[in-house]
């Protein structure tokens, strides 16, 4: 098998996985096979046997399968006849390839076993290079990493992509799917720039050389526009005639094969556009149709390549490489000009193309310098128009006298494209022609369109035009989508998009060419997600209204719906005035009156709790008089179906009750006391509408006799408040756009993509921190060593003399080498390459570098136990391995923790159970002691997340007044301090109360009026006047009698306040030490008035509101809150002042590119600069990326794009934690080859329970293989809500059988990759669980939900037996195969995932064991003391029914047992009654089993409690399962959303020995023994 990489920046690009079919590596069938699938198998309904039976499973296995590859000659006569038969596609429709034929090929590695390894530029035939852009193409759609396979050959690597671009000039010519698929084939090529194999040659496509093809005319203005480019140019031309004066031939460079590809390629598109898309419908004859009627027949496969087509120029033109040199010649094409006036853009089958061209005409006028790469802003652009205006008409003035009047008028009467065509009319077509080629020279006079005057007139209207600027074509844009936008299938597609065809949508790239360019793509990819998710809420809620027309013509309801609810009555209140520039109305608020009286009281509770900026939608529901016939209902669009007219958003400002009170008051205005219940059941709604909107919909009433929108709605539509954030991030986004958005200097290049990708490293950063204090992260001198393997460490003292007894805490000065060698690698490089060039310089070096380390006593923090500082007890790892890009220098977290703390961008790659919160946590400790005044803002995706990370903070010696937890998941930390504002004001003013009553005690024991303690500020003059002055007098009288002993003792003037301390201060013996004691006690007391300064100004300020912005905007020091409450609050802390020195994120991997970018920007710039000194990003790439719904948008779009997977595809260095202390070491070997060196910690290796069996168990970890159930596998009850029965049973049998042994039920989770099987496993466990009364599992939930979770033991469920669906994205495969401790049992169809060649490392190692279950029956107990190892007795079970008997026997032998411990009771005694279920004989969490009556009874009573629960968890389930959508697609229930109750990623304790299950005290061991070998003998018999 060819290598596969674990790391790679290549590996990036495409990352999620497609539904994909995959063959068994068996003999062919022996009945008669098949030579194609059958035609009528469709995408979803191929079987594994089909695949099997396939002529090309059989072919490759033959040629390129395993083991008959290593003998199998190659046969270029079978690559044509493959290309011939199976391959090339030939007509009219939109199919470029035989989508299962590919997929076949694909999957049997056709491309890695076959083409490439005997591919030979010099020889191969034209079949044998479509065949591999074929296979590249189709690994493209799947998003798996394409190319891969090639960087074994590099250099036939170059030499296949040269034949790629000679291709069309072979005698052979291209069917129009062949260039659709060539094409395709070059916009994955110049998508994959990251990739340096690909990115040297397919940039020379790009370079200035390109400009040789340009028209005389354009070359001249633009090497007159760009006069730094006339020196390189003048460069070029000369190498070009020294090259050929040197061959002795003549050359022209315009014909040269890099510099004519594009220009042809160009040319070919604008062919086919003007002669091939429409046919004459008499004879097939083609026709140039460029202007003429539309009647004919549109030929859909050159639709799809002119699609695929402005896709790519789009793609070229939105990166900046591509873009500096291509856009003046798609310019001197004129190519928009050409696509406005094709017959195409105004077809209704060229929808889609037509809003390709407007987005490509938006990115060819971008406004931006193309060659400086600045952003030109407003000013600029307009400036420029005017220029270019004024040029125009001096020369119309001079040079064309016909244009005098033209020449002569206000640029503002001119410059719209109506008035300056208007003008031009005056022009005969000849001086037209003459004007625009020969004069302005915007076009060449060769052009063939160049005689036709529309053309002309666009070409020149299109270059003088004033185009709306950007800012305000945004801020002109609705924030919420209408009926319009939601049911575009090219700007929204449905869930099912399969990657085959284009769409009107940005990509985010890896490069962006300016902030705006960035916000501006998120903008519309953002708002068009939320639209996808209205849309679904929509048609799941107006169904259930069952809407009809009644007798007096009016829409009426017969149903009722959740989330939507019909209005009584809609009446617009207000539309303020505009404000000045704009045109739309300031404000528009409107009363909107519904009832809730037919509702119950729960659903009444949630119309009730609307607040204020709530998002609601209005509808317009009209439904047909008649039902739609089953025909009409197939034809007609989802809004016909629904009866849906107009959609729109809108936010709520308040809401009233029957009586007109005001209901859920944040304001203010409402005091607590003074609350009512609301009365009745009729609630006024008031609203603000999106002026935007409302300008838009006006106007087209006034100008156009449009239908008034706001007088239909008839429906109020609410959606749930987590999924209802999407305006207040948008507003964010517009925001940002509408301001100078200022991202750091040291990170702005990095952030679009350019420049040197470790420039932000902080050894690349000023103002580095030359000496480090680590406080409490090294744990003794040893540590230190151990993290500075390469240093020679001496230890000193803080007068500079040698430490031979150090002991912590230590500050390290940074050695020069340091500070010149980063710790960090890019993606691409191994770290066993940095060790190999580590050892090569240390031979060079005669020694090691010294290293001082510098041990002190730290001052006495005070003499009672609170003064002292919360110490870290956690052993950061040690070098393993030494990577940078010379050498390394230290370990891995501890590298991580100076990069932190140090200036710049620092990049921590977390693989699962290496201690990412931890070492963010020891960033953070370290970072705060030795940068005291800054500030630092930490953001996660998730609360649960950012919780964990809290209450790790609050464990270290970071006093609590100086953190903050914003948002709604602060009341889940597990602490009884409360971190909110009001929380943290309440602690503060609580604290000034005590800290008062101190210096009251103070001022006693100094006989002093105790008034003092009134306020903060006479507590100020006190320290002033008294406390400090004392302590002056006392250090002045030291120095002189420092020879007495007892002299401190004696002296000290507080000694009366310190008189109530647990231990005597000082013992008279020796100066030096109760001088020490001293300082300590004058510590407590200084850190006193310190805190009381600090609470004055809440003494100072009244309201409580101003309190918490005090607070938050001041006082704390560490301010936590997830991304979305970043994105929602923008405006607030704008508003307030917030401000931040330091940003730190978790789950950064999770977490979608523009949640990114926006914490960064939550303070306002200083002086034009940006404040923010250090980005710290934590996360994990390896694992699943942000949750976005819409498979159009991670595909297509790749939305699910990170900003830290971007950046590690671009090459940004990043440290790499590099060893697991969750897993046993073996399990950790199934996830582990994608990391660079991810080891062990020795916690792993050393502790017992990691070298135990799991009782019951011969193996650790197991693949099962789980055949056809009921004569079926995998099963879709709905459309993508996958499910397979006999895995469900399987896992469910096993699951019960790990508690009938004893294992507790909170230390095993059941996990899917589909939400339907999650749902069916859950049924399967009430059905079989409830009737015993055995707890569910811990979870039961996907493998999407799970990560960032962990449990003891994992039973993974895969689902599906015909395709491998998105299980193949690898980053799936690591998060499920990362979740156990101890055991993980995965169930899935054997055939169908060991060929994934995606999947090879892990299933290779599973498949190492048997496919059967092994149990090992003669272990009856949770515990056992079989080495790990020892597989013991093994039974294997042989199937799902096999399993299903050994539960049934196991639970009848436990109520046998306890029939007869109840039923044989000691003399003199009553028999107790006998249990009702086996609950009473099954162990509860913590593995005991009550054996007395009493706590019989008391099982008995909880078991009917426990019985209600285990019903209500199913029914929540149920409720769960009906409010989740289905159109999710194959996506599992992804997330990890603010609400989650994670499990946290922490180390269990083992269950103590002691608490072993008694399986009945009445029965020897002989008994149990003997029980337990029939209970073998006969399952061996069975």
């Amino acid at each position: 098998m060819p290598k596969v990489f674990g790391t790679g920046v290549f590996e990036f690009r495409h990352p999620r996985a497609a539904e994909y079919p995959l063959p068994a590596d068996a003999a062919p069938a022996t009945t008669a096979a098949p030579d194609k699938v059958p035609a009528s198998t469709g995408g979803a309904s191929i079987t594994l046997l089909d695949i099997q039976r396939d002529r090309l499973t059989r072919v490759a296995a033959e040629h390129w399968g395993r083991p008959v590859a290593a003998a199998s000659a190659f046969d270029a006569d079978l690559v044509r006849e493959i290309y011939a038969t199976e391959l090339r596609v030939e007509g009219r429709g939109r199919k470029t390839v035989p989508l299962h034929r590919v997929m076949i090929l694909e999957v049997s590695q056709y491309l890695e076993n076959y083409l490439w390894p005997h591919f030979d530029p010099a020889d191969a035939s034209f079949e044998h290079v479509m065949s591999i852009i074929l296979m590249v193409n189709e690994k493209f759609r799947e998003n798996v990493a394409a190319w891969t396979c090639f960087h074994d050959r590099k250099d036939a690597f170059k030499g296949f992509l040269w034949r790629v671009l000679k291709l069309k000039e072979e005698e052979r010519t291209l069917n129009m799917a062949e260039k659709t698929n060539y094409l395709l084939f070059m916009i994955n090529a110049f998508q994959s720039l990251e990739d340096e194999l690909v990115r040297e040659t397919i940039l020379q496509l790009v370079s200035l050389k390109l400009w040789n093809t340009l028209s005389f005319g354009r070359l001249q203005m633009e090497l007159c526009l760009n006069p730094e480019l006339i020196k390189k140019w003048t460069k070029i031309k000369r190498r070009e005639a020294k090259e050929a004066k040197k061959v002795d031939q003549p050359t022209n460079p315009s014909e040269m094969l890099e510099n004519r590809f594009l220009r042809n390629l160009i040319e070919e598109f604008l062919e086919i556009l003007d002669s091939k898309v429409i046919l004459s419908n008499q004879d097939g004859v083609e026709e140039s149709v460029l202007n003429e009627s539309l009647s004919g027949q549109v030929d859909d496969s050159c639709v799809l390549y002119c699609e695929r087509f402005m896709e790519f120029l789009i793609d070229m033109l939105s990166q900046l490489p591509t873009r500096r040199f291509l856009r003046p010649l798609v310019a001197d094409v004129a190519v928009v000009a050409k696509c406005h006036l094709s017959a195409l853009y105004t077809h209704e089958k060229g929808r889609l193309f037509a809003q390709l061209v407007d987005l490509l005409q938006f990115y060819e006028g971008f406004e931006i310098n193309d060659h400086s790469g600045t952003q030109l802003g407003d000013d600029d652009v307009l400036q420029a128009h005017y220029s270019r205006f004024q040029a125009f008409q001096l020369l119309a003035f001079k040079q064309v006298p016909k244009l005098r009047d033209f020449a002569l008028s206000s640029i503002g009467s001119l410059h719209k494209r109506a008035d300056l065509t208007k003008k031009l009319l005056v022009l005969s077509d000849m001086e037209l022609q003459d004007l625009v080629c020969n004069k302005l020279k915007l076009i060449s006079e060769k052009d063939p369109c160049s005689g036709k005057r529309d053309f002309l007139n666009e070409v020149l209207v299109a270059f003088f035009e004033k185009r709306q600027s950007q800012k305000d074509a945004v801020n002109a844009l609705p924030l919420y989508p209408n009926e319009q936008i939601m049911w575009d299938e090219s700007l929204v597609p449905s869930i099912n998009y399969s990657g085959e065809g284009c769409l009107a949508l940005p990509k985010l790239n890896l490069q962006f060419l300016t902030l705006h360019d960035y916000l501006l793509r998120n903008f519309n990819l953002f708002r068009l997600e939320s639209t996808y998710e209205i849309r679904e809420d929509i048609q799941e809620a107006v169904p259930h209204l069952h809407s009809y027309i009644n007798n007096e013509g009016e829409t009426a309801f017969r149903g009722w719906s959740r989330m939507a609810v019909p209005i009584k009555e809609f009446k617009i209140k207000e539309v303020k005035q505009s404000n000045i520039g704009e045109v739309k109305p300031s404000a528009v608020t409107a009363d909107v009156t519904f009832s809730i009286s037919s509702y119950r009281h729960q659903i009444k509770s949630e119309w009730d709790a609307l607040k204020e900026h709530d998002v609601l939608f209005l509808l317009s529901i009209r439904p047909s008089f008649e039902p739609l016939s089953p025909e009409e209902a197939t034809k007609s669009t989802v809004p016909e179906r629904l009866g849906l007219q107009y959609v729109r958003g809108c936010e709520v400002i308040e809401i009233r009750d029957e009586e007109g009170t005001l209901m859920n008051d944040f304001t203010g205005r409402i005091k607590r006391e003074e609350w009512k219940p609301p009365k009745g059941d009729i609630r006024t709604v008031r609203i603000a509408l999106d002026t935007a909107q409302y300008h838009i919909d006006v106007t087209e009433t006034a100008e156009k006799g449009a239908e008034n929108v706001y007088g239909t709605f008839n429906i109020l539509m609410r959606r749930k408040p987590k999924e209802n954030n999407f305006k207040a991030i948008l507003e964010s986004i517009r925001d940002l756009m509408n301001e100078t958005c200022v991202v750091p200097e040291w990170l702005h290049n990095i952030f679009l993509g350019y420049g040197n990708p470790s420039a932000a490293q902080w050894i690349n950063m000023p103002d580095l921190l030359e000496v480090i204090d680590f406080k409490d992260t090294f744990l003794d001198a040893n540590h230190v060593k151990q993290s500075f393997p390469d240093y020679q460490v001496t230890f000193i003292n803080s007068d500079g003399t040698e430490n031979l007894h150090p002991s912590p805490p230590f500050k390290i000065r940074l050695s020069k080498k340091m500070r010149e060698i980063s710790h960090a690698l890019p993606g691409n490089v191994n770290s066993s390459l940095a060790v190999k060039n580590n050892n090569n310089m240390a031979d060079g070096e005669s020694q090691k570098e010294k290293l001082i380390v510098e041990t002190y006593i730290p001052a006495d923090p005070g003499p009672y136990p609170q003064d002292k500082p919360k110490q870290n007890s956690v052993r950061f790892t040690p070098t393993q391995a030494q990577y940078a890009c010379c050498i390394s220098v230290f370990g891995f977290k501890i590298g991580a923790i100076i990069s932190g703390v140090q200036p710049g961008l620092t990049m921590v790659v977390g693989p699962p159970g290496t201690g990412k919160t931890d070492t963010a946590v020891q960033i953070l400790n370290v970072l705060y002691h030795n940068c005291p005044s800054q500030r630092t803002l930490i953001i996660t995706h998730s609360n649960q997340a950012l919780n964990d990370l809290f209450e790790k903070i609050m464990q270290r010696d970071v006093p609590a007044r100086y953190l903050l937890r914003l948002g709604q998941g602060e009341q889940e930390l597990a602490t009884d301090l409360d971190f909110s504002r009001q929380g943290r004001v309440n602690a503060m003013l609580v604290r000034r109360l005590e800290l008062l009553g101190e210096v009251s005690k103070l001022a006693r024991s100094l006989h002093l009026p105790e008034d003092v303690g009134y306020t903060c500020e006479t507590a100020a003059y006190f320290w002033l006047l008294h406390v400090y002055a004392r302590w002056e007098q006392f250090l002045a009288a030291c120095a002189q009698n420092q020879d007495k002993p007892s002299f401190v003792k004696d002296r000290f003037p507080f000694s009366e306040f310190f008189s109530d301390t647990p231990q005597p201060i000082f013992t008279g013996e020796s100066f030096e030490k109760d001088m020490h004691a001293a300082k300590g006690c004058f510590k407590h007391l200084s850190t006193i008035f310190q805190e009381l300064e600090e609470c004055r100004a809440f003494e100072l300020l009244k309201s409580t509101v101003e309190r918490a912005n005090y607070l938050m905007t001041k006082q704390a020091k560490i301010v936590a809150m997830t991304c979305t409450h970043a994105a929602l609050k923008r405006r607030d802390f704008l508003q307030l002042g917030f401000k931040f020195d330091n940003l730190l994120m978790e789950e950064s991997a999770q977490i979608l590119e523009i949640e990114t970018f926006i914490p960064m920007l939550l303070q306002r710039q200083e002086d034009g600069y940006a404040r923010l000194k250090r980005c710290i990003l934590i996360g994990d790439h390896h694992q699943l990326p942000p949750v976005v719904k819409n498979m159009a948008f991670q595909k297509y779009s790749h939305m699910d794009q990170s900003l830290f997977t971007r950046f590690v595809r671009l090459g940004v260095p990043y440290i790499e934690l590099n060893a697991q202390g969750r897993a046993r070491p073996s399990i950790a070997k199934l996830y582990n080859w994608r990391y660079r060196e991810l080891g062990d910690l020795p916690y792993v290796r050393e502790q017992a329970i990691f070298h135990k069996a799991n009782a019951g168990f011969s193996f650790e970890y197991q693949l099962v293989d789980v055949p056809d159930y009921k004569g079926k596998g995998e099963s879709a009850p709905s459309p993508w809500f996958y499910q397979n029965e006999g895995e469900a049973e399987y896992i469910v049998d096993v699951y019960i059988y790990m508690r009938l042994i004893g294992y507790p039920a909170n230390k095993i989770s059941i996990l899917t990759t589909y939400n339907g099987q999650k749902f069916l496993i859950r049924d399967v466990i009430n059905k079989r669980c409830k009737p015993y009364n055995i707890e569910p599992p811990n979870k039961v939930t996907t493998v999407d939900k799970f990560q960032g979770q962990q449990n003891d033991f994992i039973l993974l469920s895969l689902v599906r037996t015909r395709f491998v669906g998105h299980l193949r994205d690898v980053r799936r495969l690591i998060v499920a195969m990362s979740r156990a401790r101890l055991g993980l049992y995965v169930f899935c169809r054997r055939s169908l995932f060991e060929q994934c060649y995606e999947l090879q490392p892990t299933f290779q190692l599973l498949l190492q064991r048997p496919d059967k279950l092994a149990l090992n029956l003669e272990e009856c107990t949770p515990f056992t003391e079989r080495p790990l190892g020892e597989t013991g007795n093994i039974h294997y079970v042989t199937g799902i029914e096999d399993i299903g008997h050994l539960v049934k026997f196991r639970l009848e032998h436990l109520r046998q047992m306890q029939y007869m411990q109840y039923y044989a009771p000691p003399a003199n005694e009553l028999p107790p009654a006998v249990p009702e279920n086996i609950a009473a004989v099954i162990p509860s969490e913590n593995g005991s089993v009550p054996n007395q009556p009493n706590e019989h009874m008391a099982v008995e009573e909880n078991g009917g409690a426990s019985d209600t629960t285990v019903g209500n968890k199913m029914e929540e389930d149920a409720v769960e399962a009906k409010d989740e959508t289905m159109q999710e697609g194959n996506k599992t229930d992804e997330g990890n959303g603010d609400g989650d109750v994670a499990a946290k990623d922490k180390d269990d304790e083992h269950v103590d020995a002691n608490d072993k299950m008694e399986e009945g005290d009445a029965m020897s061991k002989d008994k149990i023994e003997e029980e337990n070998s029939e209970l073998k003998d006969k399952m061996d018999e069975e």
